[in-house]
């Protein structure tokens, strides 16, 4: 979320140069980061190029005037929810009934007033911040209910069912099938307890009662507790899990928080992975980052699918090649923790060919 207000984007479109540089020292004095366009067309091509979270949008202007501007930005999924303040010297009710129909938020009359300009972007801007705050809010909401609701009660459901039928076998002697149902109820187990563990986790971060306490990490050593934490998950679909990384790649990061990464990594790694397939481990420093990543060649990701990975507000409907259902709550977890410890994750992946995960944590100085 932005909070500083250095960060906060204010476009000014106007075909006055003079009325640009009047709003844009305003501005600027107030610490906002401003950029400009003369006319109704540049601006569509800045807003679809550039996130903004302010508009100031004169009303008369030549070829495209201000109220089909605003008309196309509010017609538009990608830019509908940025505010757009009028900047006019109409003030005449017709006119001000227009820019509040066409989907403007407010109006400032010519000549400008610093104080009154200035105030009403402060305000537009902190009730902007409010919204996506509980947009944020509902979304986190939605997920919590959802996975509540569906996802742990999934492994738990599978645990009854199959300990019924593995008690009936047991009594008639069925050997065999015992042993397939034993594996069934261990691998729901673990599913289960992944899943509760990602839930603590989740919610501990959303309260911010976790602790960050960055460390020295050998990252060989963490690799190889993963791979071993993994193992028996990776042998019952045959999969082999290979690591890459040398002895003098050392992290300084929160090591809960890596191991967690590199737990969920891996395991959705396995998950999409076809039976006989690979996964592979490496790291790399460069500077003062560690570039880790985690590759596999099984189902792949659609390119806009890859997307809406690590957002809250999205439930990834994906399902594994052993139709394993994905929460998505793992990697939503990855991307926070990570993000707490100063790096970035993404994904490059090929649909039918793999996927491969990267993340950047702080290199250790020593």
């Amino acid at each position: 979320m932005r909070s500083d207000i250095n960060r906060q984007k204010v476009l000014i479109v106007d075909d006055v140069t003079k009325n640009i540089q009047l709003v844009a020292n305003f501005l600027k004095q107030a610490g906002y980061e401003i950029n400009y366009a003369i006319s109704g067309k540049t601006a569509i091509r800045h807003i679809k190029k550039e996130k903004f979270d302010l508009i100031l949008l004169d009303i008369m202007m030549p070829e495209m005037d201000g109220f089909e501007v605003c008309h196309k930005l509010k017609s538009d999924d990608e830019t509908k929810d940025i505010p757009v303040i009028f900047l006019t010297a109409k003030a005449d009710i017709d006119s001000i009934t227009k820019a509040f129909k066409v989907g403007g938020i407010d109006y400032i009359t010519k000549p400008f007033n610093k104080a009154e300009l200035l105030a009403r972007v402060k305000t537009h801007l902190e009730l902007q911040q409010q919204k996506r705050n509980l947009k944020e809010l509902n979304a986190t909401k939605d997920k919590f209910f959802s996975i509540i609701a569906h996802d742990l009660k999934s492994p738990l459901n599978q645990l009854l069912g199959l300990s019924e039928i593995l008690q009936k076998e047991i009594e008639s002697d069925q050997g065999h099938e015992v042993i397939k149902l034993a594996k069934l109820i261990n691998e729901s187990a673990k599913s289960g307890s992944l899943l509760l563990a990602n839930l603590l986790e989740w919610s501990r971060s959303q309260t911010g009662s976790i602790n960050f306490n960055p460390e020295i990490l050998d990252m060989e050593k963490m690799t190889n507790e993963a791979i071993e934490l993994n193992e028996n998950n990776a042998i019952q679909k045959n999969i082999s899990i290979k690591s890459k990384i040398k002895s003098e790649i050392f992290a300084f990061a929160d090591g809960n928080m890596i191991r967690t990464i590199l737990r969920n990594l891996i395991s959705n790694g396995i998950k999409f992975t076809m039976n006989g397939g690979k996964i592979i481990l490496n790291a790399k420093r460069t500077k003062d980052m560690i570039t880790y990543s985690v590759s596999d060649n099984g189902i792949g990701i659609k390119i806009n699918d890859i997307k809406k990975l690590f957002r809250i507000d999205i439930n990834p409907k994906s399902v594994g090649n052993s139709v394993e259902k994905g929460t998505g709550l793992g990697l939503i977890l990855c991307k926070e923790f990570i993000e707490i410890n100063g790096g970035k994750i993404w994904v490059e992946s090929k649909l039918g060919e793999g996927s491969t995960f990267k993340f950047s944590m702080p290199a250790s100085k020593l």
